[in-house]
């Protein structure tokens, strides 16, 4: 056992380097002593902090500069009603937040779609991007390396490809701005979120690209890809996963679950949803698609950022014969996997397991695709809950009730 004031007393003397101990693979003993170190430097108290369950080296890959591990609460919703192109049946979706209510407000909704013999999901494009921008002297050398790169597809995908035993270049989009050439390479990286898996290929292409046209490489990434940050490319080509979920409720559902109406619902997503989202020059139409879509990423291993994506969604109702209401989510950009990344690490593999989608899917993407489908169903139960709780006036008092 390790003595804590004589492990900090001889990093901070010099006597022990922490890389020497990373060197040696003493990852817990590492985050240790530079935990110590944080501790005595800044009076803070990481008693929790330093409580994880997991051996530090298993973070690795993840992370530099370990002290601990932060835990955020997790919860489960369902079961999750899906019948989709990669899933059928009842799933349990688990969702780590700190916000009061969400896990409530999702499970009311998810209650009236199973009532109503669950909601339709489809995966209806996939492909991870990544645009580099090359410099040119003017629009006809642009025009040259355009005319190139849609005549050499091929090559271009023998280089990418050759990098990886799993992705797929599915093509390469041309933009030219002055003397700016962006290639938005597209991939599709079956059970990987495959942010990694594109940068890599993209870059063995790359390199064919300035052999063979004028253009020279300035970066890897030019931000037409675009990555972790909203953007409108992303709400109309889509990048990662575009899935789209929806459902009928009756009108007797509506009225016993949600406690409104069908025309009460679809004037409040078209006034707040729709038109406030347009005044605003919102990219996302929706009420609070980020809720659900960051708290399946935090549970599942994606990378959180991506939720900037992730919650580029739209969400429509309409009132149907009898009071019936048809309501629909549609997430232009999700981008999620269930291998690699964060998805390995313990508790996330755990929620992984849960859902039955730990690892790669037969066939190749099934499993991303699966979780995919779970999630925009899980993000429109979301969309439904609170749309009624905001068209009956219930909101606040719900929250009251609650505690929160």
């Amino acid at each position: 056992m390790t003595d804590p004031e004589s492990l900090a007393d001889r990093v901070q003397e010099g006597e022990l380097r922490i890389h020497e101990l990373e060197d040696e693979a003493d990852f817990d003993t590492a985050a240790e002593a530079r935990r110590l170190l944080v501790e005595r430097e800044t009076d803070a108290d990481l008693e929790a902090v330093g409580d994880y369950a997991f051996p530090a080296e298993v973070a690795e890959p993840n992370i530099e500069n370990m002290i601990g591990a932060t835990q955020v609460p997790l919860g489960v919703v369902g079961p999750v009603a899906v019948s989709g192109g990669a899933v059928d049946g009842e799933r349990y979706l688990p969702l780590a937040t700190t916000e009061g209510a969400l896990l409530a407000s999702v499970n009311r909704g998810l209650s009236a779609i199973r009532s109503a013999g669950g909601a339709d999901a489809r995966v209806t494009k996939n492909g991870m991007t990544r645009a580099p921008v090359f410099r040119v002297d003017g629009v006809a050398e642009g025009a040259e390396t355009v005319e190139w790169v849609e005549d050499n597809l091929d090559a271009l995908r023998e280089a990418a490809e050759s990098t990886t035993s799993h992705g797929e270049l599915l093509g390469v989009e041309p933009y030219v701005v002055g003397d700016s050439v962006y290639l938005r390479f597209a991939y599709d990286t079956k059970d990987a979120m495959g942010m990694n898996m594109a940068t890599i290929a993209t870059e063995a292409a790359c390199e064919i690209v300035e052999n063979e046209t004028p253009a020279s490489l300035v970066a890897l990434s030019g931000n037409l890809c675009s990555d972790k940050k909203p953007a409108a490319i992303n709400a109309v080509e889509g990048r990662g996963r575009s899935v789209t979920a929806d459902v009928v409720i009756p009108g007797d559902l509506v009225e016993d679950r949600l406690h409104t109406t069908a025309e009460a619902i679809v004037e409040a997503n078209t006034r707040k949803n729709l038109v406030g989202s347009a005044k605003a020059g919102s990219l996302g139409f929706n009420a609070h698609a980020a809720n659900v879509v960051g708290a399946a990423f935090l549970a599942t291993g994606q990378d959180e950022a991506q939720v900037v994506e992730g919650a580029n969604a739209i969400t429509t109702m309409d009132a149907r014969n009898d009071g019936d209401l048809y309501a629909s989510v549609s997430l232009a950009s999700l981008e999620v996997g269930t291998v690699g990344g964060g998805t390995k690490l313990p508790t996330q593999s755990e929620a992984l397991d849960v859902l039955g989608l730990r690892g790669g899917g037969d066939p190749a993407g099934s499993n991303a695709d699966a979780l995919a489908e779970i999630i925009a169903v899980a993000a429109l139960a979301g969309e439904l809950s609170l749309l009624a709780a905001l068209a009956s006036n219930h909101l606040a008092s719900a929250h009251e009730d609650l505690g929160r």
